[in-house]
């Protein structure tokens, strides 16, 4: 059981979930539904796990390569991969079925977009170009579109912003990673930008400039009156953090810097979110 739980990805999925959370509180206005919203977190809950599990039966070979990922349930052979296919598949099936069946059609289509960009073409433009990072950060920042549209009113304005703001924080957080593991991801034949960089020069160059872009984006829920000061204070703050941390590895790009931008990333992303929570505007 615990590798079949581990197919899932589960702490990835958890800020899926919160991200979704986020985009149904602001897509609800004042009509907030509780089952509404338990269906939109068990439907995307189950559609990112099938994800994961579908994106690790594809990817077998490749994690088999590397030494961060070797020792995943599929490619350490302890869960058949025709079993995680089967996994896989169900659970993706049943996200589906939930959000098409008690939310609505917008949030299920978003959520099937979601899941056949990721697997259809992401994950095999990893292994060809290293703009794979671009196009993945499409499907990565849909979870806040989903509960947005599950509330039942559309998207708007505000949705685009929290798509966007998530759009542009996986660039830091994902090329630091990339960064720490270059030479593992080398090894898996994975072409991410680090990977086919290798004096780092355009990496930290991607690096510094989404992170600046990451501030005025995180003000954009401001300037559409969904929240008030205090985000905005906070968003200045948490992306000033960013941008530290972004700029001292492009000054010196090591192991010990990148991981420090990390860390970063981790630590903005939940916090401007529960701060955005917080100081919501009911329009």
């Amino acid at each position: 059981m615990r590798d079949y739980l581990e197919l899932t990805k589960p702490r990835i999925t958890l800020l899926i979930l919160i991200c979704t959370a986020v985009g149904y509180w602001f897509g609800c206005g004042a009509s907030f539904h509780w089952a509404i919203l338990a269906h939109a977190l068990l439907g995307t809950a189950l559609l990112a796990s099938g994800t994961a599990a579908l994106n690790q039966w594809y990817e077998v070979e490749s994690d088999a390569k590397m030494r961060r990922t070797r020792g995943r349930p599929l490619p350490a052979g302890r869960i058949k991969r025709s079993h995680g296919l089967a996994f896989g598949v169900l659970l993706s099936g049943a996200g589906f079925a939930d959000l098409w069946c008690f939310t609505n059609m917008l949030a299920s289509a978003l959520g099937l977009f979601t899941l056949l960009s990721y697997l259809l073409i992401y994950t095999p433009l990893k292994q060809r170009s290293p703009a794979c990072t671009t196009v993945g950060a499409i499907p990565g920042a849909m979870p806040p579109l989903i509960g947005y549209a599950a509330a039942g009113h559309g998207l708007d304005a505000g949705a685009l912003a929290l798509f966007f703001i998530l759009f542009v924080w996986q660039f830091p957080h994902f090329d630091a990673i990339a960064w720490m593991y270059r030479d593992d991801y080398a090894r898996g034949g994975i072409r991410m930008l680090p990977v086919i960089d290798p004096d780092g020069e355009s990496t930290a160059r991607r690096i510094v400039v989404c992170s600046l872009l990451l501030i005025p984006i995180s003000l954009a829920p401001l300037f559409l009156g969904m929240t008030g000061a205090l985000y905005a204070a906070a968003a200045i703050a948490a992306g000033l953090g960013v941008v530290y941390f972004g700029a001292r590895l492009g000054r010196q790009r090591t192991l010990r810097r990148a991981r420090a931008l990390l860390l970063a990333t981790v630590f903005y992303l939940p916090a401007l979110l529960c701060v955005m929570v917080l100081d919501r505007r009911v329009l």
